[in-house]
């Protein structure tokens, strides 16, 4: 098969990932193989590529936005059958048996593995997966505008449930990339206002086109007291606002992997049971109720499609923040 293999961490503008032919990989009794028609590509990759985390498995298939379909399975399986569309996401693996695992927080087991990091992922014509880890796709939506949902869908869906809103609630959501797209579009949904705070023109047209509440920027006045609000650009500057727009009993999620220094000066900011809590990597089943949601929502994708060949261009002008919206490798020609 062909693969974008990475050998060598360094910057992604010398192209590190090479185009190689491998052997095709075959599925364990327990797993599944997908024949990938499409892959997401996320600025983790470019983390991994260039060396910001370190490299786990040499040589490595970077990718972990897979959708495709299921072209052969293991004598174990039973949850998939042939031809079923699939996706793969972030959490690859887990042990099931630590205290995260049997306390419904495996997104903190210690031993997990991930898509693209610890395992192949899918920059390549197949990704073999325990098929417990893999999601069903259904209806018809083309594997292009799918593989988005596996990392800023679910990513943002998880960021959404950590915030504990409800029903009339109000969430401000502070910048507006491609995951926001999708909080703001699951919560509209759930009908929860939403509040989009960014500096970029673009992206604040963007906001109001798919249905937010009320879209300003950081020195704008917004209207209301938060009931919630979550943080995506790892500014830690913007946590001390963010605490200022909380009504009591509000809750503020960091989005971002890593930030810059936070200070919160005032302790009028976290009392009255404010509070603030991370996001970690994502759950199972989360990606599951996310993709039910969004299966019958018909979400509205912002997507930037490229060859499987174009895909160390690709990685540069993600690096680069040259797309609109997610960009996606074409692998096979029927997506």
């Amino acid at each position: 098969m062909k693969a974008w293999v990475l050998e060598k961490q360094a910057p992604i503008e010398s192209k590190p990932l090479v185009l190689k032919e491998l052997s095709e990989p075959h599925p364990k009794a327990n797993e599944i193989r997908i024949k990938n028609m499409a892959c997401g590509i996320c600025r983790t990759d470019i983390h991994i590529a260039e060396g910001d985390l370190p490299l786990k498995k040499s040589p490595l298939i970077l990718g972990h936005e897979i959708v495709g379909v299921v072209d052969e399975k293991g004598v174990d399986v039973k949850n998939f059958n042939m031809g079923d569309r699939a996706g793969i996401a972030w959490l690859n693996s887990t042990c099931g048996k630590c205290k995260f695992c049997q306390s419904d927080r495996e997104n903190l087991c210690t031993k997990a593995g991930f898509t693209g990091w610890d395992a192949h992922g899918g920059f390549a014509e197949y990704t073999t997966i325990s098929a417990d880890f893999a999601f069903h796709l259904t209806g018809n939506q083309p594997f292009v505008e799918l593989a988005p949902l596996m990392c800023p869908g679910i990513a943002g869906y998880r960021a959404l449930s950590l915030a504990g809103l409800k029903s009339g609630d109000k969430l401000g959501v502070y910048g507006f990339g491609p995951t926001a797209t999708y909080v703001l579009q699951t919560a509209k949904q759930k009908n929860i206002e939403v509040y989009a705070i960014t500096r970029s023109e673009k992206n604040k047209n963007t906001a109001r086109e798919i249905g937010a509440d009320w879209v300003g920027g950081y020195d704008d006045k917004i209207p209301v007291k938060l009931d919630a609000g979550i943080i995506f650009p790892p500014a830690g500057n913007l946590v001390s606002f963010a605490l200022s727009q909380l009504d009591s009993g509000g809750r503020l999620v960091l989005g971002p992997v890593t930030m810059t220094p936070i200070e919160i000066n005032d302790y009028n900011l976290i009392w009255q049971e404010r509070s603030i809590t991370s996001l970690a990597h994502i759950f199972r089943k989360d990606g599951i109720e996310f993709l039910k949601i969004a299966g019958g929502a018909n979400f509205k994708t912002f997507i930037e499609v490229f060859s499987f060949e174009d895909l160390a261009e690709a990685l540069i002008r993600v690096k680069h923040g040259k797309i609109n919206g997610n960009a996606v490798i074409k692998i096979a020609d029927n997506v």
